[in-house]
């Protein structure tokens, strides 16, 4: 913690020294909302409807286009350390491990983060086969993002099944945005990359854009100074065109990709897919409005060694909002997701992985609705249900409720009790590997969904219009989390189970100050406990370390400065509390970005990340490298 007193000493020094700069801001237009109007950012993670971030009930983080490329984060789950509620730990270049509120997995016990759903404009990018998200496959260009709301603790309600301990939607910018062209290109020493996008309109009513992008990010080294030799690659494309026919709002959408990842001693990862999307909102009158969407995914994976799998999903959701009485405001919908795939045998090492059936169709159909009731003029009550049939487990039941006490109207009380599932997927129900000719682990046909019960209380208050505080407390209990237990008298092959249970509990808590006209400072702090155990007739093989690996506390702290008429410096330190086991000790580290707008249509971005040290390892795993510093300088040109 010496460092970090040490860094924010640095920056206030910065901050002061150049306050003779700061004086132009008075004239200047920040390009930046204030702390009252972010306060007032609409979101639609938390109920499915617009409503001021002031006044949700949940402990939601919202980040900005403006703090997305201020970071010069170009990696959906780089962009995620904005959110000082979500677990982000590299172990590679193309290897991220994101959680919340604990259960980030264990390698060694090919245990997964399987507990947090990403959504990109609604359409889920969770992976039914393995459980979790190949951060690798997800791309979206921070210039094309609005921005992402991050929530912590469960959202099965509204989201479904897998939405466990989080939920983090990416909500991408109109058309309208994003008019005219755009050039980046990146080097550094160890990242470059290319992007062209160009956007424009067809008549009165129609807005779009295209874009073109590709990347290299070369490898990091092993703990033991080798190479990793783990670089990796992806070109990609897409477009976006929104129509607005009348007071009716059409959006299609679609991208596609290919890359590869090598790997040290293993063949090449090589990836591909791509989605197409189209989505309807129409004004039924009074407020009322519905929503239909539907989209088309393929991700398709493989090894050079023969392991592959390809995986497509087909989805269709439809969403109605109304006004019950004049006072309770409904949300209702039903969705129905069809997931077919195939697996192939894949090779790794002296071991084979293979799933028996090695394809199949799944079926995941859900119905929900959630009523908003206003009990008095400042107390509101929201009750919601989902129904979910899945093809492993059957239909699952997850109830929410939410009480909201807006004690003043920059002061607001809540707490929820509210339960989620995570399902079964082929990895638990039918995974076979094999040992030589042994058959070492067999994936189990009665594996039980995962289940959590979370208790939260929190605060959120605008104590003035330059600062803004939130504060949550949670209790989530867990049953039938994953275990692995040995054949009856035999021992192998093993299995999975459900035999560990218990709780995590603890506080998260951010805060945003405008210091000066010039200076902002963002932060937060999560402090976290996991009191787990394993439940009576369990093996106990591989401890409860097992279910995740995480560290007791994580920080962050952001500084965002404009020194003058078109130069800025943000600044973003965390630290991150040491991991149990396997041990990795904790550390802090510091990324920078200093931003030169040129004239109206050209900048320049200059970008440190890890200064504070050569390198650090993050994550334990067997693709665990060490984290090293690097510095990119980006520019941007507009056309």
């Amino acid at each position: 913690m010496g460092k970090n007193t040490l860094i924010i000493s640095v920056l206030a020094w910065i901050g002061a020294t150049l306050s003779a700069h700061a004086q132009l801001l008075a004239q200047a237009d920040l390009s930046q909302m204030s702390i009252e109007q972010l306060a007032n950012v609409e979101i639609t993670s938390v109920s499915k409807m617009a409503q001021p971030l002031s006044g949700a009930p949940a402990p939601v983080t919202v980040i900005s286009h403006d703090d997305i490329i201020a970071s010069g984060a170009s990696q959906l789950a780089e962009m995620l350390r904005l959110a000082p509620n979500i677990e982000v730990m590299q172990t590679n270049p193309s290897h991220w491990i994101v959680a919340s509120r604990g259960l980030n997995g264990n390698d060694a016990a090919q245990s997964f983060p399987n507990t947090l759903l990403v959504l990109v404009d609604g359409r889920s990018v969770y992976s039914p086969l393995f459980t979790g998200v190949y951060w690798d496959m997800q791309q979206v260009l921070p210039e094309n993002i609005e921005r992402i709301e991050v929530v912590s603790g469960p959202g099965g309600t509204l989201w479904g099944a897998n939405a466990v301990n989080g939920v983090v939607n990416v909500v991408t910018r109109k058309a309208s945005a994003t008019q005219g062209g755009f050039l980046e290109l990146t080097g550094g020493d160890h990242y470059s990359s290319a992007t062209l996008q160009y956007g424009g309109a067809v008549g009165d009513d129609v807005r779009y854009r295209a874009y073109a992008s590709t990347f290299y990010d070369r490898a990091f080294d092993r703990p033991s100074g080798a190479d990793g030799h783990d670089g990796w690659s992806k070109p990609q494309g897409g477009f976006r065109i929104d129509w607005t026919p009348g007071a009716d709002s059409v959006v299609f959408s679609g991208d596609i990709f290919g890359g590869t990842a090598a790997q040290l001693s293993a063949a090449n990862q090589r990836f591909s897919g791509g989605n197409l999307m189209a989505r309807w909102d129409h004004p039924l009158g009074d407020g009322d409005t519905l929503s239909l969407a539907a989209y088309y995914d393929q991700a398709h994976r493989a090894s050079d060694d023969g392991g592959a799998f390809i995986l497509n999903t087909y989805d269709f959701s439809a969403q109605h909002n109304f006004s019950l009485g004049g006072w309770n405001n409904i949300v209702w919908g039903l969705g129905d997701r069809i997931a077919q795939y195939r697996i192939t045998a894949h090779l790794g090492g002296p071991t084979t992985l293979q799933f028996a059936p090695p394809g199949r169709t799944l079926n995941l159909f859900n119905l929900f609705a959630e009523d908003h009731i206003p009990v008095t003029d400042t107390v509101q009550l929201t009750l919601g249900l989902k129904l979910e049939n899945d093809p492993f487990s059957g239909m699952s039941a997850m109830p929410s409720g939410r009480l909201a006490w807006q004690i003043s109207s920059t002061d607001l009380l809540w707490g929820a009790i509210s339960r989620s599932v995570r399902s079964p997927t082929p990895f638990d129900t039918d995974v076979q590997e094999l040992l030589g000719s042994t058959l070492f682990i067999k994936g189990n046909p009665a594996f039980r969904p995962t289940s959590i019960t979370a208790y939260e209380a929190g605060y959120r208050g605008n104590w003035s219009s330059d600062f803004s505080v939130s504060l949550t407390l949670f209790e989530d209990v867990y049953d039938d989390l994953r275990s692995i237990e040995p054949a009856p008298t035999v021992f192998l092959p093993l299995t999975w189970g459900n035999l560990i249970s218990g709780d995590i509990h603890g506080v998260e808590a951010s805060a945003s100050l405008q210091v000066t006209d010039w200076w902002r400072l963002t932060g937060g702090i999560t402090w976290q406990h996991a009191d787990l155990k394993f439940d009576a007739g369990a093996s106990t093989l591989l401890g409860i370390a097992q279910s995740g690996d995480d560290p007791h506390q994580y920080a962050s702290l952001r500084s965002s400065m404009r020194l003058m008429d078109g130069l800025t410096f943000n600044a973003d330190l965390r630290e991150v509390g040491e991991l149990p086991n396997p041990h990795v000790a904790g550390y802090a580290e510091l990324n920078t970005q200093l931003n030169w707008r040129a004239t109206d249509t050209l900048d320049f971005e200059l970008s440190g990340f890890n200064l504070l040290h050569g390198r650090h390892l993050e994550y334990v795993s067997g693709s665990g490298d060490m984290v090293e510093r690097s510095v990119v300088l980006r520019s941007r040109l507009r056309f």
